[in-house]
């Protein structure tokens, strides 16, 4: 969602990044570059205004003039000021009420709120560990219902059932009701999508909100909604007590504008936002690393975050007792780390987290890496088990099977023994030397492996000879 954005802010700002001194002229020239990259990227006037504003009046200040950086400051400047503009930091929910805790979901029709819901629910129930129950008031639209009932029973939380017929405040206060005598901790309530000049439905959510007394009201909104979020943002929260908000389908190619527009507007929290149509495509939002990730300067606590969640400690673990004892890192290793990769969004969304590697991850994409990935597991899939534990093995018959079972090409084939044998090198040297080696030798597994540049990272491998910036 902030690719543009990002794109846009790191050419205008690395003109400064090197000045040795900073004048008002060089400061003018640059933010007028920001002002143009975030009116471009949909954020609303007045936000815009607001913030080039106070990053002139700190940066012609004291603080740059004095620092030994001052283009470095300059920056740090812009990416606190953004941070101030999100929210200072990640807002988590308040459920510290008598159970169980109310939680409704306000906003515009096809925002995405059912789908939030569910996200919100399976959220809660695993990293929360509460019990939900969650229940649609939408009377108005027929599948609202039956969707919600869908996607409760995939998430695995309790979906209370309601009709088109009732009323949407008895249906709430039944389920409300309900969760009490099943000693639920949270019930979330999805509303009918309205639209802020439908009086009517404004007048009724208002109603529901004054019957069952939500601990939590969360506007959903869609980051593709562009200048108009300002408008909508305004209007619900004119008409209730917002509590925060949920920014669904930042994983689009919309121009992330209203991330950075609602918090200025209603000055209620980013808390969440929606990355995908899968009910775990939820993540907390935190305004400094997404501010950090705007500029360029990657964001590694959420790439630590995302592996203790998602890579598998014991197959990790067992791979590492392997290579310490120096045994043989066969083709079954290379296909748990390819799917470990995998698990955590592919190659490109890993390096993107990495401090200064969103060019390599912008090449990464444009190489396809990921089909090269699935080419190179179809292959490791259509092997025996006594081929992938010794490839040496494998002649010309075999090949010939293996390529002809995974729809591949002998080259492909070939291309894959030659990465793993340069792997297992690698791990032979992780044995003596630890990481910094492993970083050296990374270079030549990628080599040819489909579009990347020979070496796979960049000219001469990491500044410093190895690894990334902040891995020493």
């Amino acid at each position: 969602m902030f690719e543009n954005l990002q794109d846009r802010l790191s050419n205008s700002l690395r003109t400064i990044a090197g000045k040795a001194k900073l004048t008002e002229d060089n400061i003018k020239d640059t933010l007028r570059e920001v002002r143009k990259a975030l009116l471009e990227a949909d954020v609303a006037l007045p936000v815009v205004k607001a913030f080039i504003e106070q990053v002139k009046t700190r940066a012609v200040g004291q603080e740059v003039s004095k620092a030994l950086n001052p283009g470095q400051q300059f920056l740090k400047i812009v990416e606190s000021e953004m941070i101030a503009v999100m929210g200072e930091a990640n807002e988590s929910l308040n459920l510290a009420a008598k159970p169980p805790a109310v939680i409704l979901m306000a906003g515009l029709q096809g925002a995405g709120k059912t789908t939030s819901v569910a996200k919100l629910a399976k959220f809660l129930k695993e990293r929360e560990k509460k019990r939900v129950v969650v229940v649609s008031a939408d009377v108005y639209r027929p599948a609202a219902i039956k969707q919600l009932e869908t996607l409760a029973g995939e998430v695995g939380v309790e979906f209370f059932p309601s009709t088109a017929d009732q009323k949407p405040v008895d249906i709430a206060e039944n389920a409300i009701t309900h969760a009490r005598k099943q000693f639920a901790d949270v019930v979330i309530v999805d509303t009918a999508g309205r639209l802020h000049v439908d009086d009517e439905l404004m007048d009724e959510i208002k109603g529901l909100h004054a019957a069952v007394e939500p601990v939590e009201t969360l506007f959903v909104i869609d980051a593709m909604i562009g200048q108009d979020a300002v408008n909508t943002a305004k209007a619900f929260n004119d008409a209730l007590p917002l509590t925060g908000v949920i920014l669904t389908k930042a994983d689009g190619d919309a121009r992330g504008g209203a991330a950075l527009s609602v918090r200025h507007i209603t000055g209620k929290p980013i808390k969440f936002l929606g990355m995908g149509e899968k009910v775990e495509a939820l993540e907390p939002f935190h305004p400094d690393r997404v501010a950090s990730r705007i500029l360029g300067m990657g964001d590694l606590l959420s790439l630590i975050e995302e592996a203790e969640r998602k890579i598998d400690k014991k197959k990790a673990e067992k791979l590492v007792k392997k290579v310490q004892k120096g045994k043989k890192f066969d083709l079954e290793d290379l296909r748990e780390q390819l799917q470990q990769m995998n698990n955590m969004g592919g190659m490109g969304a890993m390096l993107e987290k990495l401090p200064g590697m969103g060019n390599m991850a912008q090449m990464v994409e444009q190489a396809n890496m990921g089909k090269e990935f699935k080419k190179m597991d179809a292959i490791i899939c259509s092997m025996t088990p006594a081929e992938r534990r010794n490839p040496d093995i494998l002649n010309g018959s075999r090949k010939r099977r293996i390529t002809q079972g995974s729809g591949t090409q002998i080259q492909d084939l070939n291309r894959l023994l030659k990465q793993h044998k340069q792997m297992a090198k690698m791990m032979k040297k992780m044995k003596g030397g630890g990481m910094a080696k492993m970083m050296r030798g990374l270079g030549g597994m990628m080599g040819g492996g489909g579009g990347m540049p020979p070496g796979g990272m960049p000219p001469g491998g990491f500044p410093g000879g190895g690894l990334p910036p902040g891995f020493k």
